[in-house]
């Protein structure tokens, strides 16, 4: 009995620790998210969208090998996906999902600006609340307060999209704003969507480094066939890749960035659930309020009235988020959890100890790990790729707040060092 009450307490302190983790994962996760979207701004001087969009996801596609070669070792990723291979498919299909909504959020920058743009697109926590809810039993027994917080939360975050919808249509100087809005919204769709094969990794316990390995085929042969479709062939987008190679590196260094909030996105997907680790994440939209007015001074010379609403809708979702985010699991909805984590586990044949383990962010291979000469020779690759770009980097002719940047960054560094030291003390990045 004594014994019983005893691995009770225990697994409920692991699951608060995990769940504590999650919470810090989401708000770095907002912080980078942001910063990684700032070199979209560079569309405002006349390169194509899709320029940008590719090199974004070849800044994701080299770091994506090149952090977990540096964190685990490629070893790791590939023992830990014979356990579940046929999660390979679902990644490669989340990367698709992505690169479609990327491309969408540079549309959307272009036509309505950054800090209307985000929220916008941030409507995908309501999709990732219903997938969640209804594919993987999240919410499941939580209790009508929960539930409550969930509902209201998304409610007002409702609300706040359409208040800045309103604000772009009507006052945005853009005489494309109705397509900027709608090019917002689908990617919103397409990153909500991308959640369902996440949450079905991670309810298994796979590591997110493992996922995101695979997640990057599908987002860079889908960019790929998007920009030179786009462009009208091969030759002529290469075209455009050189004429505009001095910009290069930035687009690049935000796939890098993206990468990192994104890792951080998905540690809170997985320990918290995406019906509150995407609402969680998506408070990004006030760092890209800021990281908009601050830095780039996108509001500037506009009226009260249209700061008022921005930042009133901005705020409203903000706090619908929090609400959803902050409505913590209980004991019984971690057992309906469980329940989906074996019925996974019953229909592709996984290994209930795996699942059980992984789950609880335990990963015994970890501290064993050794890095091959295949890990260094992709760390090496990765970091001459970002060199070679940036030897050839100029900086836009843009009226940037140099202080503001400065500040932005150095935050993310803190953060980022923070989240690694927790994530390492608590799972080894499992």
């Amino acid at each position: 009995m004594n014994s019983t009450i005893i691995e009770t307490v225990t697994e409920r302190s692991r699951q608060q620790k995990l769940q504590s983790l999650g919470i810090f994962c989401g708000f770095a996760a907002a912080l980078w998210l942001a910063g990684a979207e700032a070199p979209t701004k560079l569309v405002t001087v006349a390169v194509s969208p899709f320029v940008i969009s590719f090199m974004m996801v070849l800044g994701a596609f080299v770091s994506r090998w090149s952090l977990p070669a540096l964190v685990m070792g490629t070893s790791g990723t590939f023992s830990d996906i014979r356990n579940v291979p046929h999660l390979i498919v679902w990644g490669v299909m989340a990367g698709c999902l992505w690169a479609i909504g990327n491309t969408l959020t540079v549309f959307a920058v272009r036509d309505i600006g950054l800090s209307i743009a985000f929220p916008l697109w941030n409507a995908n926590s309501l999709i990732a609340i219903i997938w969640g809810t209804l594919l993987f039993r999240e919410l499941h027994r939580a209790g009508w307060l929960r539930w409550l917080g969930v509902v209201g939360g998304a409610s007002v975050m409702f609300v706040g999209a359409v208040l800045l919808s309103f604000v772009s249509s009507s006052h945005s100087a853009s005489a494309h704003s109705i397509r900027g809005v709608a090019a917002a919204l689908g990617a919103g769709l397409m990153f909500g969507s991308q959640y369902i094969p996440f949450r079905k990794a991670y309810i298994t316990g796979l590591n997110p480094f493992t996922f995101l390995t695979f997640f990057t085929f599908g987002e860079m042969t889908t960019m790929t066939i998007l920009a030179v479709s786009f462009a009208g062939g091969w030759m002529p987008f290469w075209r455009q890749l050189t004429a505009n190679n001095t910009i290069l590196f930035w687009p690049l260094l935000g796939g890098f960035m993206w990468v990192i909030g994104d890792l951080f996105q998905n540690y809170a997907a997985k320990y918290v659930g995406i019906s509150r680790g995407v609402p969680l994440s998506n408070t990004n939209q006030l760092w890209g309020l800021v990281w908009a007015t601050m830095v780039f001074s996108e509001l500037h010379g506009t009226n009260w009235n249209i700061y008022a609403k921005v930042a009133g809708g901005s705020l409203l979702m903000a706090l619908g988020a929090l609400a959803i985010a902050f409505s913590s699991a209980t004991p019984d909805e971690y057992t309906s959890w469980r329940e989906a984590a074996k019925r996974e586990s019953d229909l592709y044949g996984i290994e209930p100890g795996y699942v059980t383990a992984r789950m609880e962010g335990s990963n015994q291979d970890a501290t064993g790990a050794r890095r091959t000469w295949v890990d260094w020779l992709l760390i090496t690759t990765a970091t001459c790729i970002f060199i070679g770009f940036g030897a050839l980097a100029r900086v836009p002719h843009m009226d940037l707040q140099w202080g503001w940047l400065v500040a932005l960054t150095s935050t993310m560094l803190l953060v980022l060092v923070a989240g690694g030291l927790m994530l390492w003390r608590i799972t080894r990045f499992n």
